[in-house]
């Protein structure tokens, strides 16, 4: 991503956020895929691991749901934190993290 390249706008959108960039690229990407592609170590390795077709989840994550946000902070000029209803929240998203993630 440019140097140049800013973030316009961020709009909760039925299932996700829409992105407006300053390139005039709109971009969209669901929360469920913001959710299993979070960048924190944890994810990380969860994700490196083969399946477990026996984990059961745990009732703070059977109770939420489909994956939604429940806060999203910003961190400095360059990423942002997404709180989630699942109670994960060490994931920054940076903002070309956000652009490789969404749909135009």
């Amino acid at each position: 991503m440019s140097d140049e390249l800013r973030l316009v706008s961020l709009k909760r959108e039925g299932e996700g956020l829409k992105v407006a960039w300053s390139d005039g690229v709109t971009t969209f990407v669901t929360w469920r895929h913001l959710r299993a592609n979070c960048p924190c170590a944890a994810c990380i390795e969860d994700r490196a691991k083969p399946p477990d077709p026996f984990r059961v989840l745990t009732p703070q994550e059977a109770a939420a749901g489909p994956p939604q946000p429940v806060a999203m902070r910003p961190v400095g000029l360059y990423a942002y934190q997404i709180t989630w209803n699942d109670g994960h929240s060490t994931g920054i998203f940076t903002l070309e993290r956000l652009r490789e993630l969404g749909t135009t």
